[in-house]
């Protein structure tokens, strides 16, 4: 029995070690996306001001390989990934949907895509996060790969950049594209 006494404090310091670990073996950038082989979620949002009178829905993501990115002109590496963006859709790699998540007033996002451009084919205005939620968003930038089927196959947080796309979004809608991801 004092053996066991000895031992228990012993094998608590192994248990913790281990926990600890394995966590230190874990990508703090990379939180796991509960809707990654789902559909999207349902949303529907308000138009931009100052874009036509079209929003942006999750029926919009059905039919064709697509991106959904949630920015914010308050959102320091919005800007710095969205002259990537705009590449994005100069190449006309896949179209970019866009979720502009709380912004201070109704103009600030309009005003900042008419400043450095708009890379979106749509866009909808989220002003109390209830799209952000229901994707799970955790912060700005984050983007999601949307199939044709309206599922969600991948989410990137962070800002976009060439070696990210080359790596992680490029392959992925090749291989989506050649299955032929249908509705």
């Amino acid at each position: 029995m004092n053996r066991l006494v000895f031992l228990l404090p012993l094998l608590v310091v192994l248990v913790i070690g281990g926990y600890l670990g394995v966590g230190l073996t874990l990508d703090p950038q990379k939180l796991p996306s509960m809707l990654e082989g789902g559909p999207v979620p349902a949303f529907d949002l308000a138009p931009l001001e100052g874009r036509d009178a079209r929003g942006f829905a999750n029926e919009d993501l059905i039919g064709e390989v697509s991106l959904v990115n949630v920015f914010g002109s308050w959102c320091v590496a919005c800007r710095i990934e969205h002259p990537f963006l705009m590449k994005i859709k100069e190449n006309n790699w896949v179209p970019i949907h866009a979720i502009d998540w709380r912004e201070p007033d109704r103009n600030a996002g309009p005003d900042w895509l008419r400043r450095f451009g708009d890379p979106y084919t749509l866009a909808g205005d989220d002003p109390r996060s209830k799209a952000a939620i229901a994707f799970g968003v955790t912060g700005a930038p984050e983007t999601y790969l949307v199939d044709a089927a309206g599922v969600v196959r991948f989410r990137y947080q962070g800002a976009l950049e060439q070696k990210i796309w080359d790596k992680e979004f490029a392959p992925r809608i090749a291989e989506l594209n050649a299955q032929g991801s249908t509705p």
